[in-house]
């Protein structure tokens, strides 16, 4: 893969001992799905809500559409500027159900078990969405496929790939990297790789 320089432009993009580069690196842990037809495939928003919402991929994509430009930032030290995503704000998202009181974690929860925590502050940002389209057209599997959330300002394993569900909870529950070595938040800037940073 290729890591570009970085410019003094865009210095102040880039984190501390993240490099630049043009390519899409893929990092997954297990297998990727891949799916013939979206029929069967939903996604499910439980935990600390008055009234659990499961949604199609048809009825997801009559909400109010949006597209954001960003640059994500991933772990292992590669930074891709000037990435443009579409799909469903989280806020869009929160107008669908009614939260109980007391909501402070969101836990993304994907495909064979795959999980990740974020604060629910993190998850309601105007940035913050549930992607299905990168630069213009769909995800490929490789990427997240039908439906990944991307919380650009979180190191990218924040950004579940193969959503399957959203829980709202008052209880902080650290997803897989998390209870793997992984830094519970994730804060790039701050260089929050691992749980001993």
């Amino acid at each position: 893969m290729y890591f570009g320089k970085i410019s003094k432009k865009t210095n102040d993009r880039v984190p501390p001992n993240q490099n630049v580069t043009t390519t899409f690196p893929v990092l997954h842990h297990g297998n990727v799905p891949y799916y013939k037809n979206l029929n069967e495939w939903t996604l499910r928003l439980f935990g600390e809500v008055k009234n659990e919402a499961i949604f199609t991929f048809s009825e997801l994509m009559t909400l109010p559409q949006t597209e954001y430009q960003n640059d994500i930032h991933c772990v292992t030290g590669w930074s891709k500027l000037d990435t443009t995503w579409s799909g469903i704000s989280t806020r869009a998202v929160l107008n669908t159900v009614e939260l109980l009181e007391g909501v402070e974690h969101v836990i993304f929860h994907a495909e064979e078990g795959w999980s990740a925590n974020i604060p629910f502050e993190d998850f309601a940002k105007e940035t913050s969405l549930l992607a299905h389209s990168f630069n213009g057209v769909p995800l490929t599997a490789e990427h997240g496929y039908p439906l990944r959330a991307v919380i650009p300002h979180l190191y990218f394993w924040k950004s579940a790939k193969w959503l399957r569900a959203i829980e709202f909870s008052k209880n902080d529950k650290p997803g897989f990297w998390e209870k793997n070595g992984y830094h519970n938040y994730g804060n790039p800037w701050k260089e929050e790789r691992f749980t001993w940073d």
